[in-house]
């Protein structure tokens, strides 16, 4: 069968091959996948992978047959996986722990965009209550940010998006953003929950906004740089204020045979989406035999959103 594999080589990070259909252990359902989900960070760092393995975690399907020990969902039903690892092929063996089962109602494209974007914006966000909340998202334009926006104003968040440029602030204002900027100067808000996805200086501006028992929690670094705080910076009266990092391990890869179940989470996402209260945000959508095309729009910052392609 056709997959997407791993290519460390200058033509990559990925490449089209042949490679063995999946043998599905009693506890794993076969996946016709109709659709995937790209990701920045595992197209940009795709060295932490093996070259040559099938790669992907986000995608949506077909259930072609149930797991055989009766765990799971029945063989036809729509399907979205999320944090499954080796879900670029055109068939995939996958953990019902990694399968949320697509409502009615909700494109079964649409769903391939939650995943490793969604899943993080969610598990962030319920970390505390938001309700009335000043909550900062950096890199609001990006698949993590749009889902963030969203989720933080339904948990009745004042939502300020912070995007790289004004073009990328498209739409933000009509899911749920109350302020929009294009640097943390233009506001004069203390937050008491950053969710940032760029890392780097940023970090340090971010820091100085923070309101006394504040968090930041680091889930992407998307700008490559450090950061530096000032000498000063990190000491202070009042509540304490935390830098928290995103713990989540991505199966199979970073600790083989771990998973990390996703399906509650998935389920959680989709319920929202079939009421209409999430929508996906698909800035890009296309072929998988032009993804290469997609992962350079993806590196220059030209899409908005998440970028599903369809497998042929």
């Amino acid at each position: 069968m056709r997959a997407l594999v791993v290519d460390h080589g200058e033509a990559g990070p990925v490449r089209f091959a042949d490679v063995d259909e999946p043998m599905p252990a009693s506890d794993q359902a076969l996946i016709e996948i109709r659709h995937i989900g790209l990701n920045f960070g595992e197209l940009n760092y795709v060295r932490k992978w093996p070259t040559g393995v099938v790669h992907g975690h986000d995608a949506a399907g077909i259930v072609l047959r149930a797991a055989s020990d009766g765990s799971g969902p029945p063989e036809g039903t729509r399907v979205a996986l999320g944090m499954a690892a080796h879900a670029w092929a055109e068939r995939a063996a996958v953990s019902p722990a990694s399968l949320g089962t697509v409502p009615e109602g909700v494109d079964l494209a649409d769903s391939a965009a939650l995943g490793i974007a969604g899943i993080t914006a969610l598990r962030v966000l319920r970390r505390r209550s938001l309700l009335a909340r000043n909550v900062l998202i950096t890199g609001a334009s990006g698949g993590v940010g749009h889902f963030a926006v969203q989720l933080a104003a339904l948990a009745g968040a004042r939502v300020t998006a912070l995007v790289g440029s004004p073009d990328r602030a498209a739409g933000l204002r009509e899911l749920g953003a109350h302020k929009i900027i294009t640097d943390l100067a233009q506001t004069e808000h203390h937050f008491d929950l950053v969710l940032d996805t760029v890392g780097g200086p940023l970090v340090a501006q971010a820091w100085s906004h923070l309101a006394e028992g504040g968090t930041i929690h680091l889930v992407g670094y998307s700008s490559g740089q450090d950061t530096t705080f000032p000498a000063e910076a990190l000491s202070g009266f009042g509540e304490p204020r935390s830098i928290t990092t995103y713990g989540d391990l991505t199966p199979g890869f970073v600790t083989p045979g771990v998973i990390t179940p996703t399906s509650a989470d998935l389920t959680d996402l989709l319920d929202l989406m079939a009421t209409g209260r999430l929508t996906a945000p698909v800035g890009l959508r296309g072929d998988w035999q032009d993804v290469h095309a997609a992962v350079q729009a993806l590196f220059a910052r030209k899409v908005h959103g998440k970028i599903v392609l369809d497998v042929a």
